[in-house]
Parts: C-alpha cells; structure tokens; sequence
C-alpha cells in the first residue's frame, strides 16, 4: 500500500484553491487590470506606429506573451506569499505537525499553485479575447506551456518560501529574476529585432522557448522542436527536482 496521504494533500490543495478565490479582488481582478493595462498602452502604440512583430499585428504578437508574464508572477508571488505569511504568523507549524510528509505538503502547495496559473492564464486569454481576435488556438498546447510555466515559477517560489521569513528578500528575487525573465524572455518584442549577437542567449534560453512555444499555440503551424522541449520539460522539472530536496532536507524551516 502506498504511504502517500492523498486526503491530506486533497484538503490542503482544496485549501489554498478556496483561499485563492475567496481574495479575488487581489487574485483574479488585479492581474487582469494589469494585462489590460499593457494591452491598452501596447494596442495604442501599435495602432499610432503600425508595429509587425513576425508578419503579424504587434498586439497579435504580444498578447501571448504578456499572458506568460503575468502567469509567471502570479504563480511565483502565490505560492511564496502565502509560505512566507504563514511562517509569520505560525500557522505553518500546524502543517509540520500534522502525520503528512513535507513531500506532500509541496505537491500540494504545488498542485494548488498550478490549478491558479492555469486558471489567470485561461481568464486572461478568454477576456483579452474580446480585445484581440485569436483565429486559432491549440487548447491542448496552450493548457501544456501554461502548467510548464506554473511548475516552474511555483517550484521557484516555494524554495523561497521555505527557506526565508521576511518579505525583503521575497521581493528581491521577484523584482531581480522573476520580472526581468518575464520581461525579457521575448514577452513584448521578436527575437528578429534584437542585435545578432545576442541571438544565441535567447535562443539558448529556456524562458524565452516557453513564451515563443506558448505564443506558436495561437498560429496553426505544427512546427514542434524536440529539443526545445526537452530543454523546458527539464527546467521545469530540475527546479521541482531541487524544491523537492529542499524540502525533505527541512533546512530553515521554522522561525
């Protein structure tokens, strides 16, 4: 029989998905003004300078990539947020001494953080619908990239979670690694308009293949490339492969 508390991690998944909706004003409506937001401003400046970004409409081309972006934040400040509140006020001491492992309790954590970056990825994309017409869509795609993105920036905010207590320095990794990546990962411009020898760090990074990847979901061209998918598939599971060990180990974990 398996050792794996599966209502253990159901209740503390069901958990933070409540906790997600019941603060919506802060969840669910702010990241959807701040998408709104650089789409007005993008749209506008598209509209007055008739940008093409790779033979098509610069807010065609942009709009995938500002979904990553705030997918990426959203899934980082949740998960680190919510780990870090809890250690200050002590409520993360009840999960420690509850009969469920700490392995169970990131895949929850973790779960929990996917389902809310899946879910602002699709809102975003259904309401920003009605801005700027999608003619195609891979649903199968787009749900894939997004659950990668999820993983990724969820794995990076529970280690930083875990390991820290003050807000400082969860603000510093999110203002110096998790904005710059989501900015400059390809989110607002093609990798055809930056300086050739710059080409190479673009196209050897893993961000910059998850957004260019997600924004192919919405072109009906089936141009897949393994090893690129590979390279975030692995990514993504090094980082969960390096919170899991965090995790297990329990360095730091208690005020």
């Amino acid at each position: 029989m398996s050792n794996i508390s599966y209502y253990g991690i159901k209740t503390i998944t069901l958990q933070k998905i409540k906790e997600f909706f019941f603060e919506f004003q802060y969840t669910i409506i702010a990241p959807l003004i701040s998408s709104f937001i650089f789409i007005i401003i993008l749209g506008t400046i598209s509209s007055n300078y008739n940008i093409i970004a790779e033979g098509d409409n610069y807010l065609d081309f942009v709009v995938p990539g500002v979904v990553m972006m705030i997918v990426m934040q959203v899934s980082y400040q949740n998960i680190s947020e919510s780990l870090i509140f809890m250690k200050q006020i002590g409520s993360f001491n009840d999960y420690l001494i509850s009969p469920i492992s700490r392995f169970e309790i990131l895949i929850s954590f973790i779960i929990s953080s996917i389902f809310i970056g899946v879910f602002i990825g699709l809102i975003n994309i259904f309401i920003l619908n009605f801005y700027v017409k999608f003619d195609f869509i891979n649903y199968y795609k787009v749900i894939y990239y997004l659950i990668l993105t999820s993983l990724i920036f969820s794995s990076i905010g529970s280690i930083v979670g875990f390991l820290f207590y003050t807000w400082d320095f969860q603000q510093s990794i999110y203002n110096f690694f998790v904005i710059p990546i989501s900015f400059l990962s390809g989110t607002f411009f093609s990798i055809n308009s930056i300086n050739l020898k710059w080409i190479f760090f673009f196209e050897i990074n893993p961000f910059y293949q998850l957004v260019n990847n997600f924004r192919m979901s919405f072109k009906n061209e089936q141009n897949a490339d393994f090893i690129e998918e590979f390279s975030i598939l692995f990514v993504a599971l090094l980082i969960l492969f390096i919170s899991i060990i965090v995790y297990k180990k329990g360095y730091r974990v208690i005020c």
